[in-house]
């Protein structure tokens, strides 16, 4: 055993800040039952009132047409390929229509990087849809497809997100940060925004009063070293700004995409997100992930420092065409949470507890 250990053990458990080395000391050599006893305990400090939330939302992929071609992505397609599609405005419609009948508050709206439309066939879109639906809530495009509709548009990041904001678009979701360290990401995703450019979106949306999310998608080529180095830049920005409203790590899923590897177990993820809650001391909310993990280590992962067990789900296309084929009704998601020992709550995407839950099943 490490001799600093046990002193960073009780540091952590006492909600002191932990460094880079005293990070890494925590997960090579500690326990990983230990580990999660602490992020347990930081989370019930968080959370006393032993409410673990959902939300009811859809994923919904506007276009699968994409430039970056990450090694990592089972989805995209090329645009001449006939497997390309974008969304025609009936087919959102209906796909939104149908998840607010579901009790759903909020789409989550991401695609790929398509080389033809610029800002404007976007500001078109948040427009119909908030004309529509006024009271949906757009939590869309995530840092890469910012940066790409800034070039494409010859527009700073800055002006692309004040615009996108005036059309209707509500908030950004932490989507393409995979790993925040570059010699990996020109690895796995060459084409896509340097994680310098997915920092400056986010620091930019907060400074325009949209709250983000923040992710990590880890257990591919990444090191140890580098999980902690993506977490220590996102706590960095989030002292800077305090616009993160939670944050996802998920684990890579290698089938048919071109990087390939092995998936990360239940042990790797959850000794991951046991050291992320002690890590990011100052974000409030962490999200288990079901979808990549299945509903078992998801309920776990309320042991481990979870508090949120993420979405509902309606549509997701993205993992499943990388080998997750895990689905969970409303209802299913509020057993696990209560069969963990905790009281489920629907929540809004800002994890306000909505007062009239809607929840059916799915």
């Amino acid at each position: 055993m490490n001799s600093a250990l046990p002193q960073i053990l009780d540091m952590a458990l006492n909600g002191e800040r932990l460094n880079f080395d005293q990070a890494m000391t925590l997960f090579q050599e500690g326990d990983i039952l230990k580990l999660g006893k602490i992020a347990n305990a930081i989370r019930a400090r968080l959370h006393p009132d032993n409410i673990v939330t959902y939300i009811i939302d859809r994923n919904i992929n506007y276009t699968n047409v994409c430039l970056s071609k990450c090694k990592f992505c089972a989805f995209y397609k090329d645009i001449n390929s006939q497997e390309a599609y974008f969304l025609s405005w009936e087919e959102l419609r209906d796909k939104i229509e149908e998840t607010i009948k579901s009790g759903g508050t909020q789409i989550l709206m991401q695609g790929g990087l398509h080389p033809e439309f610029k800002i404007e066939y976007y500001e078109e879109m948040l427009q119909k849809i908030k004309t529509a639906f006024p009271k949906i809530h757009i939590h869309g495009f995530s840092p890469p497809e910012i940066v790409h509709f800034a070039i494409i548009s010859n527009l700073s990041i800055h002006t692309t997100l004040s615009r996108l904001r005036i059309a209707g678009l509500d908030s950004i979701p932490g989507g393409g940060a995979e790993i925040l360290v570059d010699k990996i990401r020109q690895q796995i995703s060459p084409n896509k925004c340097s994680s310098a450019q997915w920092l400056e979106v986010m620091r930019a949306s907060h400074q325009l009063r949209m709250k983000t999310t923040a992710t990590m998608m880890f257990g591919h080529i990444e090191s140890i070293a580098n999980r902690v180095q993506h977490l220590l830049k996102i706590r960095d920005l989030q002292d800077e700004t305090g616009g993160f409203t939670a944050f996802i790590p998920w684990t890579y899923q290698p089938q048919n995409t071109l990087l390939g590897g092995r998936e990360a177990g239940g042990y790797e993820y959850l000794k991951t997100l046991a050291l992320s809650r002690i890590v990011l001391d100052n974000f409030k909310n962490i999200q288990a992930s079901w979808v990549t993990q299945g509903p078992k280590i998801g309920q776990i992962a309320l042991a481990f420092g979870a508090n949120d067990i993420g979405s509902t789900m309606l549509e997701e296309n993205v993992v499943k065409s990388a080998g997750a084929q895990y689905r969970l009704t409303t209802q299913e998601i509020i057993d696990l949470i209560k069969d963990a020992g905790f009281i489920p709550k629907q929540r809004n995407t800002f994890y306000n507890i909505l007062k009239n839950e809607k929840a059916k099943t799915i």
